[in-house]
């Protein structure tokens, strides 16, 4: 098993990139292929000691930038890091691929190339929230941020399996973000799907949910547009490190405090390592005809080496295919949607 990691993608690219891969190598044995500027990667690996027969590059001369447009961008550069690390999947060369580039160039990338399973219009985004009362899947984070109401429902039977086999749960509760908890709330587009998920067979619908109660509802999979999803997340990342950046200030205002903040860091710094992203690492395209993980723009070599071994834990599952038989044949829609990608990043 062989993971394609697109060396040139995210904000650190490629010197971060490089070491979440080889310490992905050096501690977990697991094989990489470096994708990008072939000087660039090679310039970092020299950097450290590592096992050669586990890391190997392919040369890439493009990259794709945060600020292009997604679509685009994929047509034209067909030499980019992304597309040929997408490639080495399709033709399976690679069994996965994993970026912290640009999100919706990634999912362009997965679309043109992988292709979607049938059934599926829009792929969506995964990632995994901590609660008390365990974790919860959040569909979809930041692909698409237009949506017709029966892509709500593909969100909702792709988390559910995700939910089911990824996380162990065995019958998840899905619910559906929203301004209020009666069933005529919200848009339009929201009140034909909360009707549409009723309706679906293979999915256990909770109702609404509404923001307040996102963490601390006993549901398992929260389904969105990526558009509210992608808003959601940066607003839970940005909270988190507020309220602990100024917790952390008020212990050092007098001694007493500074004491009695070291007797609870450790606690503190075990609640931070739940609401960490880069404990996950990154969170799969779920729908694409492959394994696709995408990481936050910012990811360091921590989040990278998470992100590839979560993506060698999807292929030892046999993940696409647990999707495929998941699905039941019950999806309505054509697969013709081409989809909004996210210009962002994740």
């Amino acid at each position: 098993m062989k993971i394609a990691v697109d060396a040139m993608g995210g904000d650190y690219a490629p010197a971060e990139i490089v070491k979440g891969a080889v310490e992905a190598a050096v501690m977990d044995g697991i094989q990489i292929i470096l994708v990008g500027e072939e000087d660039r990667i090679q310039k970092e690996l020299n950097k450290y000691r590592y096992p050669t027969e586990l890391i190997s590059c392919l040369h890439a001369p493009e990259a794709i930038e945060m600020n292009e447009e997604p679509a685009l961008a994929v047509r034209r550069k067909r030499n980019a890091s992304l597309i040929v690390a997408t490639k080495l999947v399709k033709e399976r060369t690679a069994a996965a691929i994993v970026s912290a580039g640009n999100t919706g160039a990634q999912m362009a990338a997965a679309l043109f190339e992988l292709g979607r399973i049938p059934g599926i219009e829009r792929p969506g985004i995964a990632t995994v929230f901590p609660s008390p009362a365990g974790p919860k899947v959040l569909i979809d984070s930041g692909a698409n941020v237009d949506c017709k109401a029966r892509h709500f429902v593909h969100f909702a039977v792709l988390g559910s399996i995700y939910a089911q086999h990824v996380l162990g749960i065995e019958d998840p509760r899905v619910a559906l973000l929203n301004v209020g908890s009666e069933p005529k709330k919200g848009s339009e587009v929201v009140v034909e799907a909360y009707q549409l998920l009723e309706q679906t067979k293979n999915v256990t619908f909770s109702g609404n949910l509404e923001g307040r109660d996102f963490f601390s509802a006993d549901v398992d999979v929260i389904v969105c547009d990526g558009f509210t999803g992608n808003i959601v997340l940066k607003l839970t990342e940005g909270l988190v490190a507020t309220l602990f950046a100024m917790i952390k200030a008020e212990f050092k205002k007098s001694p007493l405090q500074l004491f009695g903040g070291l007797l609870v860091k450790p606690g503190f710094r075990a609640i931070l390592r739940k609401l960490d992203y880069v404990e996950y690492g990154g969170a799969p395209l779920l729908g694409v005809q492959g394994i696709s993980v995408i990481c936050h723009g910012s990811s360091r070599a921590k989040a990278i080496r998470n992100a590839i071994r979560f993506a060698q834990e999807a292929v030892k599952k046999n993940f696409v295919e647990l999707v495929k038989k998941g699905l039941g044949g019950n999806l309505r829609g054509s697969g013709e949607d081409k989809g909004s990608f996210n210009q962002g990043s994740e």
